[in-house]
């Protein structure tokens, strides 16, 4: 028996013994150490699991310029750091989390949360109720060193005030009733960081966050790793954790393998205990050597937003018959090798609870259509290598990507639909652009491209108050790609998030995704799913399905390793 077992065996006896005493019992038992443990496993079925000194070895795909907020590659590492007012469960059921309990006023427009006791961030501070509404007021204010990207096209326009009515009493209040409101806070990219840690500034806080969650970072070694220890004192779990209490491994160590193939191979050697994102080719292979998990993400599918404040596609007609002459689903099926699902409903991901199956058939490849709808845009004129024009203007279409906004084995697709769109008399040029220019802004000016493929994840339609929001009162939406401005959806997607009755709010979810799908301001593809694949030796990782598919660390541990 190693020196850990033993000592662990005499730990559960010494805990047995006080059971016997305090039950006045007079019982013998005459077994070994492993047996005690056996004996205790109803009890603390955890006890076991605890591994000093092991770590997990995760393989990620991309690394982000910060490591809290703003971009769902953040938001994964977020996860691991700090924790949430709320828990969401796959099926939309809100649950506790840092919140116990809340209520609702009769207006929809006062929140009242109750917050747990005695939880501290990793540096010591008190994560109370003031705690939390120093985040919130610090997400939606004009200083950029605390503004979050994501709560903040949500929540600004309609925030009164968050205020602690008590050390453990948060109150809420909106301008309007928001029914989705707690979907947002349930996302880790709202998750709560220690109002002390930022006053050091983003700079720092980017390098060194520091929440309540289950892990500290350690350190971030850029363009190699991000070094995850255990928060020894943890205690605030959300409900739909796998067990309470502090993480069972030593810690993370999250690897960037930009490269699918190395990093497939990592999990085959041995190297990582985990991976993410499963290359195409090796999509059966992984399925039948590895314990594989997916999550679909809800919000907006893979989409290409197509530009339409300016010509061509300013015309729907342009825009719909783009969609025509692009055989998508025969690109994802060549680019993805079955790993990944077509998704023909662009206007939102299988996984949001809005969503209209009939409307994944829409606009399937018909060359016929597509030529026909560009000869009523006026579209008439071809050259010799049959590229439309109008008005002496050639039909280019110019697509800027990054693989920030797409899977592996994305640039496929769109080159596949580059020659398809031939067809019609679409001149299509790629602009592919690398990571850090395209976070600095290339080939993305106003008259930079014509089709910029992109995602924006959330448990459901909610997303269309960031993507389909219209510039108003001189106030242009960064977040709204295509520049498609749609008072009349505006409207619809308004009347939606003040519902109260779910069933009333669905159907004004579902008639603006119609209305979205049959303008079509962007096409999609297929869906952005989060996909691990583990050793058989690493138990209880999870994906947070009830928000964005964030992998779930806390709960792992090995079979086979002390």
């Amino acid at each position: 028996m190693s020196k850990l077992a033993a000592v662990h065996s005499a730990l559960l006896l010494k805990k047995l013994n006080r059971r016997l005493k305090s039950h006045a019992a007079i019982i013998a038992i005459a077994v070994s150490g492993l047996s005690i443990a056996s004996a205790m496993q109803t009890e603390d079925a955890s006890a076991g699991k605890s591994q000093s000194g092991v770590i997990i070895r995760y393989g990620h795909f991309q690394e982000p310029p910060c490591l809290y907020g703003g971009w769902v590659q953040q938001w994964y590492l977020q996860r691991q750091f700090s924790d949430n007012l709320v828990a969401r469960a796959e099926d939309g059921t809100i649950l506790p989390w840092l919140a116990t309990a809340w209520t609702v006023s009769d207006d929809r427009k006062k929140y009242t949360f109750q917050i747990k006791p005695d939880v501290k961030f990793t540096d010591g501070t008190v994560l109370d109720a003031q705690a939390i509404v120093d985040n919130i007021n610090g997400w939606l204010s004009d200083n950029a060193e605390l503004q979050n990207p994501t709560a903040g096209p949500y929540l600004r326009s309609l925030f009164e005030s968050a205020a602690a009515t008590g050390p453990l009493t948060l109150k809420i209040t909106l301008k309007t009733p928001f029914e989705p409101l707690l979907n947002v806070f349930a996302q880790s990219s709202q998750g709560i960081l220690s109002p002390t840690a930022l006053k050091r500034g983003k700079a720092v806080n980017c390098e060194s966050p520091i929440g309540s969650g289950a892990f500290i970072v350690e350190k971030w070694n850029r363009g190699k790793n991000v070094i995850f220890r255990r928060n020894p004192n943890y205690n605030s779990a959300p409900a739909n954790a796998k067990h309470q209490g502090p993480a069972y491994v030593e810690g993370i160590e999250w690897r960037f393998l930009a490269d699918p193939t190395i990093r497939y191979g990592s999990l085959l050697t041995g190297e990582s205990d985990v991976v993410y994102h499963i290359p195409a080719v090796n999509w059966q292979d992984a399925n039948s050597r590895f314990k594989v998990v997916r999550h679909i993400t809800g919000g907006t599918p893979l989409r290409l937003a197509l530009f339409s404040a300016r010509p061509p596609f300013d015309d729907m007609r342009v825009r719909q018959a783009f969609a025509y002459a692009s055989d998508r689903s025969a690109a994802v099926q060549a680019a993805f090798l079955g790993s990944l699902p077509y998704e023909g409903n662009f206007s939102l991901s299988q996984s949001s609870p809005e969503y209209i199956r009939e409307l994944s058939k829409s606009y399937s490849y018909d060359v016929d259509k597509a030529n026909k709808l560009l000869d009523k845009a006026g579209w008439t004129e071809r050259d010799a290598n049959g590229i439309r024009s109008k008005n002496g203007n050639p039909l280019i279409i110019r697509i800027t990507y990054t693989n920030a906004f797409s899977p592996p084995d994305g640039d496929q697709v769109l080159q596949i639909i580059q020659q398809q769109a031939k067809a019609a008399g679409f001149d299509v040029r790629l602009q592919p652009t690398n990571q850090a220019d395209f976070w600095a802004g290339k080939n993305l000016g106003p008259n930079d491209y014509e089709v910029l493929p992109l995602y924006w994840v959330a448990p459901g339609a909610e997303i269309y108050r960031i993507s389909y929001k219209p510039d108003l009162n001189g106030v242009r939406n960064p977040f709204n790609p295509s520049r498609y401005q749609d008072l009349t959806l505006w409207d619809i997607i308004q009347k939606a998030e003040q519902v109260a009755e779910k069933p009333e709010r669905i159907a004004l979810y579902q008639q603006a995704e119609r209305r979205i799908v049959e303008n079509a301001p962007s096409l999609s593809y297929t869906v952005l799913d989060v996909t691990l694949a583990s050793a058989d030796n690493v138990k209880d990782i999870w994906l947070d399905g009830g928000s964005v598919g964030e992998p779930v660390f806390s709960d792992a541990y090995f079979t086979d390793k002390k």
